[in-house]
């Protein structure tokens, strides 16, 4: 009796289960394991994750046909670029009751005016991370670009620097170590980042946009550049294993990028009920400090700070504030000849 019982549990429980699934398209790394595993737990559902590495990639997909996706996390310039193709389905804030939680400086922002669409979901910085000891050994400096783009620093490093496989995130780093801002929109600017990029190129390792947590944390390379909650876990992957070495990370004085990623709902989306379910649970202050806590990502939410270790939230190079937050920039959408002037400079980059 007890298997027919079990059995008809099953075969009415079975149908309900494969529908209570949350397809969310998330950043490589952004979300702790654990953290999915309690959402699945409390909504008695599944989170199905695909993965991108770069906002032109995620853009690319969607836009080649990809749907069923119920959350994305795209960067603000992403965002904007999604509510100009009215990709995305109006947020009910009715169903967002912790929205209050998020800190007021990252609400209502130029990508998303009254926040029709997005909830801030975490930030990071691109920046540099690097080997400490190495980079002490040789007398290199760990505090401008210029670790990456001069040959004259290069040549101690060849075969040891990854960079970005990212346009707007290479060609950004390039514009504001020559001094321009990210947003420039005078042409012979952007051609000076270019030669500069391609008289580093030769010296770098790989253009790589998740490979380089691995390789930095085992010492195979010495320099990368990409986010800071990816040089994060880099630095703690390197000292949970027993590295020899320690791995940091630096903010280039020159100033650098500032992602704010927000969490939307595609429109090709089946379950907004669960969407919605998973945003308000990740504004929870609790849930929220495990971006930081685990996966060291700057955090917009206030209700998250007492939950967050404390050496995290002093570290400015996750948590920036005053000058250095005055020298981070925002990358934002170009119009459609600056974008294939910069298409067809990064297709030179890489072909070349």
């Amino acid at each position: 009796m007890r298997a027919i019982v079990l059995a008809l549990a099953a075969a009415v429980a079975g149908p309900v289960a494969a529908a209570d699934v949350l397809y969310l398209y998330n950043w490589n790394n952004y979300i702790a394991e654990a953290t999915v595993r309690r959402f699945e737990a409390r909504c008695a559902c599944r989170v199905k994750q695909d993965y991108y590495s770069d906002n032109e990639e995620l853009l690319a997909k969607l836009e080649a046909g990809a749907t069923g996706y119920d959350i994305l996390v795209p960067s603000g310039n992403a965002v904007e670029t999604l509510v100009r193709q009215a990709a995305l389905k109006p947020l009910d804030r009715a169903l967002l009751p912790h929205l209050g939680n998020l800190r007021a400086e990252y609400m209502d922002t130029w990508f998303d005016r009254g926040n029709r669409y997005s909830v801030p979901y975490a930030f990071s910085i691109t920046l540099i991370g690097y080997n400490v000891d190495r980079i002490r050994a040789l007398g290199l400096p760990a505090d401008s670009w210029a670790l990456i783009f001069e040959p004259r620093h290069l040549e101690k490093l060849k075969g040891r620097v990854t960079v970005l496989n990212s346009q707007r995130e290479l060609l950004g780093a390039a514009m504001r170590y020559l001094g321009y801002s990210v947003q420039e929109r005078d042409p012979a600017r952007w051609e000076a980042a270019k030669r500069l990029i391609l008289a580093a190129k030769p010296y770098w390792a790989a253009f790589s946009n998740s490979t380089y947590i691995k390789d930095l944390a085992i010492g195979n390379i010495w320099v990368a550049h990409g986010y800071s909650n990816d040089m994060f876990r880099a630095r703690e992957d390197a000292r949970a294993a027993g590295r020899p070495f320690a791995i940091d990370f630096f903010t280039p004085k020159e100033g650098a990028v500032l992602g704010v990623d927000s969490m939307v709902l595609h429109k090709g989306g089946r379950r907004a009920d669960l969407a919605h379910r998973f945003i308000d649970f990740m504004l929870e202050g609790e849930n929220a400090a495990t971006l930081s806590n685990q996966i060291g990502a700057g955090n917009p939410n206030r209700a998250a700070l007492p939950h967050i270790r404390p050496d995290i939230a002093a570290n400015p190079h996750i948590f920036p504030g005053g000058a250095a937050l005055a020298r981070l920039e925002m990358v934002r959408d170009f119009d459609p000849r600056t974008r294939r002037a910069l298409s067809r400079m990064w297709t030179e980059i890489k072909v070349r």
